[in-house]
């Protein structure tokens, strides 16, 4: 059965906070097919490259099947009343802050709602918080500052209608390549100016107007100069002001902030604030670039406040808009999964919001104030004062700053719970207790995206082996700490119907979280919504916020901030002379716990890297495919070498995603330092500081493989292929005999050997054959490995005849790395293509090979790889 007969459903990405919309139809053999839904309004049918692949990441063979108790398979009774019964003694003993949630945004709402209230209004602690507070956390202060409220004011629709759209810190083209692809096609339909603001040179700025590479740490002071440009101009909307309070103090801090740490020349700080000014319709889209800072708070209002004093904000093709990084940041923040909220927007510092919801929950006295947000959440894991702590759906052993400090607190936590998909995470190992949650198509709920839509997520595959609902599993934990009537939920429609009822109490508070009108949906009812944006009353639905002037400060008003350029808390200096930026790649997903098991979205970027200036790199005597060594006052990482202008000088950048079980080495965020934004609890995780040094290794090693390989050299790099896995590796001590080793590596000490020896230069090539097929093959020198990489990785169980060679057949054309992961197009391919064709554009190379035709986030790739070739045949 093919699963061809089957109808679709209608659910959700799991990935960021686009929030696209996708038709699942099983494959009748656990699989998926998947593709856009037309009728969504995100996405209209589009999907990025990472939305495309989900099928390929569905299995089961990394899946966590039943619970587990100290290493050992039980039942899930028994399993959770440890749990309720570590967690009541603990309280008991040491109070209720001395436990602790550390939860995702990659939960449901359902899931989050039920977590919120368990912590919040009956454990009796605010010690609840998301890994959301690594990536949206400024944007949620800057706005409360601002509105008195949480709230995104604009919608995707505004893109489609602006004639400006100014990216800060985003690189939208890669981590939101869906709203991307709409911008340009607003740019093609209406002819829209694209700005980028950003140290590094992203695939995003390759269709922009404009792009101000400023120093790291400088947007105030950019946004306060336009802030002083636009009343120098006589471009305020002086009837929008008087719905604004604190214009002088905020005018007068813009007017004393000195210019200098921008780092741009005047006259393209003057041309950005002067299309700024006479544009009317500006939308503004911010991401990590402007959160992800000790002044992160500080540069959501510096962009607020130009928008409030021209009134652009609320109008079609106008605003701020914050884009969330995860599926359910969005959720998280409506149901209170921060440390510092209450469900539904309300305030956990003020007393009659207390009295509200624990009137409603029927609980216990509330926490009067904020909990532990995460950075300080695991400093007390560290020190003792947290001994109770349960994770679900995320990895802060790898992506905390500061991750072996973290790492370390974790695994002397007295009692630590990991509820995942998998047990194969840095931080599932460390656990005592692992819980099987079902996976993204194994569950029912909610999410909401960046512009406010809550859709629902569908079941469409079976939940395997022992697998529950992380709402179930936290509900019977909460009935078996003894708060069996509160917690007696059946069902996701029932847990959305209570949050939904208590959001109407929230609205009738004059809050802006308001989806009271879904309170009485029918399971029938819940099961088929569509697609909403909230506010959801029965006299209000969907629409943008703030254009009458009406904010949820306690005057109505919105508030201007005074704020003022800061640097980034650490400083360079001879020992840490680099700054680092971390940041997201095209076709991963945070740790990688899905995305890398997709064969064709690890081949793009298959190993973790460093990009380095040329004159950097030059001082250093660093040269391309090098492996470096970072160094920070925190941690220590090993990169391959790119060097590239994309960079400023005496700035790296490197990507976020490897972990312990892909690139042990790897783990940039144990470089990075936990300074943390004092308003918003969000660390820098774009500016600490690093020295580098090439890693002088004995050996260099490439290897596939049928089957998993056994690493343990001083740097390894796992990726899978289609055909099973291949490694990057390298090491300090030299190996006495290469073709013992190879029978190591590839758990083969029986297999036939082949090999190409040479002792005296360092080179080794073996091939291991079982059963008539390869099952792998190491290739080692003294230097960087020269061999046909993406070709190889297609040989395992295959007889390959010449593997040993390391380069394709005569006959045989080698496609290349991969480019366009959506199609699998090969660099290889475009380039014969563009010569043997005489292509001239990107679009002749998406007609040709279907290349860069879907998500489009490989264009700029495109374009690079396209003028390179015209530059070789000019220069022929």
């Amino acid at each position: 059965m093919d699963g061809s007969g089957l109808p679709e459903t209608r659910s959700t990405c799991p990935y960021c906070g686009v929030g696209c919309g996708v038709l699942l139809r099983p494959d009748g053999q656990g699989g998926l097919a998947v593709r856009g839904d037309p009728e969504h309004p995100a996405n209209f049918g589009r999907l990025c490259s990472k939305g495309s692949a989900l099928g390929e990441t569905v299995g089961l063979g990394h899946r966590l099947l039943t619970p587990r108790v100290a290493g050992k398979d039980t039942d899930w009774s028994g399993a959770l009343q440890l749990v309720a019964d570590r967690f009541t003694r603990t309280i008991a003993a040491h109070g209720p802050d001395s436990a602790a949630f550390y939860v995702s945004g990659q939960m449901l709402t359902e899931d989050y709602y039920i977590a919120n209230k368990l912590m919040k209004g009956f454990i009796g602690s605010a010690n609840i918080d998301t890994n959301s507070r690594l990536c949206m956390a400024s944007s949620v202060a800057g706005h409360k500052r601002a509105f008195g409220s949480d709230t995104v004011p604009g919608t995707y629709e505004d893109i489609d209608a602006a004639d400006l759209v100014v990216l800060v810190g985003s690189n939208l083209a890669w981590c939101h390549p869906v709203l991307y692809q709409r911008l340009l096609a607003a740019r093609k339909a209406r002819g829209t100016r694209i700005v980028v603001i950003d140290p590094r040179r992203t695939a995003s700025c390759d269709e922009a107007d404009m792009h101000l590479a400023l120093q790291p740490g400088s947007d105030v002071a950019l946004f306060n100069r336009l802030f002083i440009t636009l009343w120098q101009g006589g471009a305020l909307d002086k009837d929008f002001i008087r719905h604004t309070t604190g214009f002088d103090a905020a005018l007068q801090a813009a007017q004393n902030d000195p210019s200098a740490p921008i780092g741009l020349a005047e006259a393209d700080i003057a041309a950005f604030c002067a299309l700024w000014m006479r544009t009317e319709k500006v939308v503004t889209i911010y991401s990590q670039g402007v959160n992800q800072s000790t002044s992160g708070a500080d540069k959501v209002n510096a962009i607020l406040n130009c928008h409030l004093v021209t009134g652009r904000i609320g109008k079609p093709g106008c605003g701020p808009l914050s884009v969330t990084g995860q599926p359910n940041a969005m959720g998280g923040r409506e149901v209170g999964g921060l440390a510092n909220m209450l469900a539904c927007h309300l305030d956990l510092e003020n007393a009659d919001h207390r009295s509200v919801v624990r009137g409603f929950w029927g609980s216990g006295p509330l926490p009067e104030a904020p909990g532990l947000k995460a950075v300080d959440m695991f400093r007390a894991v560290g020190d003792g004062r947290i001994k109770a702590l349960w994770i679900i759906h995320t990895n802060p052993a790898v992506s905390m700053p500061e991750a072996d400090a973290v790492r370390d607190a974790i695994a002397a936590c007295p009692f630590t719970v990991v509820s995942d998909i998998t047990d194969q995470t840095d931080t599932a190992r460390l656990a005592d207790v692992l819980l099987p949650a079902t996976a993204w198509a194994e569950k029912d709920g909610t999410v909401t995206n960046s512009d406010r839509t809550i859709s629902r997520q569908r079941r469409v595959l079976p939940a395997p082996g022992q697998a529950r609902p992380d709402w179930d599993i936290l509900a019977e934990v909460g009935r078996r700490m003894g708060f069996e009537a509160v917690f007696d939920f059946a069902s996701e429609a029932e847990i959305f119907r209570e949050y939904a009822t208590l959001s109407g109490l929230a609205g009738q508070m004059g809050r802006d979280f308001d989806i009271s009108a879904l309170s009485t949906l029918s399971d029938v009812a819940y099961n088929d919504l569509s697609p909403q944006r909230w506010p959801l009353t029965r006299a209000r639905s969907g629409g943008r916020f703030f254009a009458d002037g009406q904010f949820f400060t306690p005057d109505g008003k919105a508030r201007l901030l005074p704020v003022s350029c800061r640097p980034p808390a650490a400083r360079t200096e001879p020992r840490y002379p680099f700054r680092l930026n971390t940041g997201r790649l095209r076709d991963q997903w945070h740790t990688m716990t899905r995305t890398a098991l997709s064969p064709r979205l690890s081949a793009h970027l298959a190993e973790p890297f460093v990009d380095i200036h040329p004159q950097d790199a030059e001082r250093l005597s660093l040269a391309r495919s090098d492996l470096v060594t970072l160094q920070s006052p925190h941690g220590r990482a090993i990169l391959r070498a790119r060097i590239t202008d994309a960079v400023q000088v005496g700035q790296v950048f490197a990507p976020m995603h490897w972990t312990g079980e892909t690139a042990p080495s790897a783990r940039i965020d144990a470089l990075v330092a936990a300074a943390c934004d004092p308003v918003s609890g969000q660390p820098e995780s774009k500016a600490s500081v690093v020295a580098l040094a090439r890693f002088d290794a004995a050996w260099y090693g490439f290897a596939v493989a049928r089957d998993p390989m056994v690493l343990s050299s001083d740097y390894w790099a796992l990726a899978r292929t289609s055909r099973g896995y291949r490694a990057e590796l390298a090491g300090v001590r030299a190996i006495a005999d290469w073709e013992v080793e190879a029978r190591r590596l590839f758990g083969a000490p029986d297999a036939r050997l082949v090999s190409m020896l040479d002792a005296k230069a360092g080179n080794a090539r073996i091939v291991l054959y079982q059963d008539g097929v390869m099952i792998g093959a190491l290739f080692v020198a003294a230097t960087p490995v020269a061999v046909m990489r993406d070709y190889l990785a297609t040989l395992p169980g295959t007889d390959s005849a010449g593997a040993i060679t390391g380069r394709t057949p005569p006959d045989v054309a080698d496609p290349g790395s991969v480019l366009c992961s959506c199609f699998g197009v090969g660099v290889n391919s475009i380039v014969t293509t563009i010569e043997t064709q005489g292509l001239i554009s990107v679009e002749q190379i998406g007609a040709a090979l279907g290349a860069g035709t879907n998500c489009g986030s490989c264009r700029p790739e495109l374009a690079d790889l396209l003028n390179r070739v015209r530059a070789r045949e000019a220069a022929e």
